[in-house]
């Protein structure tokens, strides 16, 4: 798929690595991009890049009559990147209760499945499309730092995994990108190494061009890809280790 000409959709669009999603996009000549966030005031400077091309979007991903209604008015769309997303830094134990755990779900996973439920059909009838959901490689080895979070994006992998294979049928590629930590205001304090919420985009769109379906933007996402596959249990154990030094 191309993104010249194609009319995207843009969740989270008003985020550290969503509005890079949407300059990208218009950059690479897509038509139309619909910038969604639950508050459009939020997205005032980011339209005022190119008001002729992005146009604002009141949407709440967790709520469905939101869904609805943005799928109702958005029945051009050929590629939907679902990008909003929430992680909230708590252990499975050392949380206080369940309240961050369910959050997680309901945006990163509930959230990730409606849109995709509602704009399925509308792909189907443009032609295929493309679904690109903005994952993690947390998805694939629990961090338990942010382990909820991790959770929550394993579910988004198996969602993104499944998915792909159920609307091969009707021509619509699904693309995961998997990046490790993402140089944003909320990842200041962790380590390095990090990759540039510019190259996470690229990586995403030039995914979308190839046709593949897993990305894995910067060194770090590369790097655990490789041991997921070779020696998973020495990651593990890293991952272990952060936490019970």
């Amino acid at each position: 798929m191309q993104i010249k000409g194609a009319i995207a959709l843009v969740t989270g669009a008003n985020g550290d690595i969503g509005q890079y999603f949407v300059k990208a996009l218009c950059d690479a000549g897509a038509t139309k991009v619909y910038a969604c966030a639950r508050k459009p005031s939020d997205l005032t400077s980011l339209v005022a890049v190119n008001p002729e091309q992005i146009i604002p979007i009141a949407l709440d991903i967790t709520n469905s009559d939101s869904v609805e209604t943005v799928a109702q008015a958005c029945q051009d769309v050929n590629l939907l990147i679902n990008n909003a997303g929430v992680g909230l830094l708590k252990g499975f134990i050392s949380a206080a209760d369940l309240s961050s755990a369910r959050a997680e779900i309901e945006v990163n996973y509930l959230g990730t499945l409606a849109m995709c439920r509602a704009f399925a059909p509308i792909l189907q009838a443009n032609g295929g499309g493309a679904i690109v959901n903005m994952l993690s490689i947390l998805g694939k080895i629990n961090f338990p730092m942010n382990a909820s979070y991790s959770a929550s994006k394993a579910a988004a992998v198996s969602l993104t995994q499944g998915l792909r294979m159920e609307l091969k049928s009707q021509n619509t590629l699904v693309v995961g990108v998997l990046p490790g930590t993402v140089d944003t205001p909320g990842s200041q304090h962790f380590p390095p190494p990090k990759v540039s919420p510019e190259d996470v985009v690229r990586e995403a769109l030039q995914g979308v061009i190839d046709g593949v379906n897993e990305v894995y933007p910067g060194e770090q996402a590369k790097q655990m890809a490789a041991q997921l596959l070779q020696d998973p249990q020495s990651l593990e154990n890293a991952m272990s280790a952060m936490v019970n030094r």
